[in-house]
């Protein structure tokens, strides 16, 4: 099979294509021929060598997310038939033709959405509706999201909408009309931010930051309760200012909720999509933490 690998830590250029034997499903497992799977900047990091507690055996796969078509059983395989098309999480092997998962993290792909697009809600979907759980939004808040046209940031902004709760959301100023389509007031990210903030009339009680830098202590300025901001990427801000982190676990069922709403076509996700060729270029896409939506590799037309 075709993968993705590394033989070092460094910069996109360390990743290449390689053949490597095919897996073979173990107990309980089904083999899943890959269509396409995301990039995220989790990947990044472990490519770059920041994940310290990571394991790492060069040459080293990556890759987190995947949506395929099942073509393998293990042994006692229950609830699942070669020719099913699922989604789902997977540690360090996404990137590349087969892969081998456990049963329960399968989730079933609903017909409504194409691979690319399933495999581009596996992780944003439960960040996004773990953070959200996690910092209790409702009916009631007025929620700020920080760096709304991101992966998370979209599906934030959806789902906490669909709790019937008003959101802000920052973006450079090209994104402003994405967040409205995605029902969000935008503002601009910067220095600027708690005035633009403010100038919405609005009054953030939560805040959710997918952004880093600015963005907690900004959410403090603005008035909202530490113990409702809540970070996925600036864990040093969090404990300087005394504000949460919310990296949710995964977890298969509420990957299937959220996928659910998907299927119902309730909820949205912009795909930006690479050859798994031309992985270097889609790790650039994702370092440069601009653009809408999702990175992902198209495994297999």
């Amino acid at each position: 099979m075709r993968a993705v690998v590394f033989d070092t830590f460094g910069p996109p250029e360390v990743l290449r294509v390689t053949d490597l034997p095919d897996p073979e499903p173990g107990p309980g497992e089904v083999r899943i021929r890959v269509r396409a799977a995301g990039v995220q900047p989790f990947d990044v990091g472990y490519r770059q060598g920041v994940m310290t507690w990571a394991p790492v055996n060069f040459p080293q796969q990556l890759g987190q997310e995947y949506s395929g078509v099942v073509d393998r059983l293990g042994d006692g395989v229950d609830g699942l038939q070669v020719g099913d098309a699922v989604l789902g999480s997977t540690m360090f092997n996404g990137n590349a033709e087969l892969l081998c998962v456990p049963v329960p993290n399968a989730v079933r792909k609903p017909d409504r959405l194409d691979f690319p697009t399933a495999a581009a809600f596996v992780a944003a979907a439960q960040t996004a509706s773990g953070a959200l759980a996690e910092l209790s939004v409702d009916s009631d808040d007025v929620l700020l999201v920080h760096a709304a046209a991101g992966s998370v940031g979209t599906l934030a902004v959806q789902l906490a909408g669909i709790r019937g709760a008003t959101v802000i959301g920052t973006a450079s100023p090209a994104n402003h009309d994405y967040l409205r389509q995605l029902g969000a007031i935008p503002v601009a990210y910067g220095d600027d931010l708690v005035a633009a903030v403010r100038a919405t009339g609005r009054t953030p009680t939560v805040a959710l930051d997918a952004a880093g830098g600015q963005a907690i202590a900004q959410s403090v300025e603005i008035g909202i309760a530490p113990d409702r901001i809540g970070t996925i990427v600036d864990d040093k801000a969090a404990a300087e200012l005394g504000t949460r982190v919310v990296r949710a676990g995964r977890d298969p069922q509420r990957l299937a909720e959220v996928i659910a709403l998907a299927g119902r076509g309730l909820l949205t996700m912009p795909v930006r999509a690479y050859p798994l060729s031309d992985v270097v270029a889609a790790h650039r896409a994702v370092e440069s933490r601009h653009g809408r939506g999702k990175v992902v590799l198209i495994v297999e037309p």
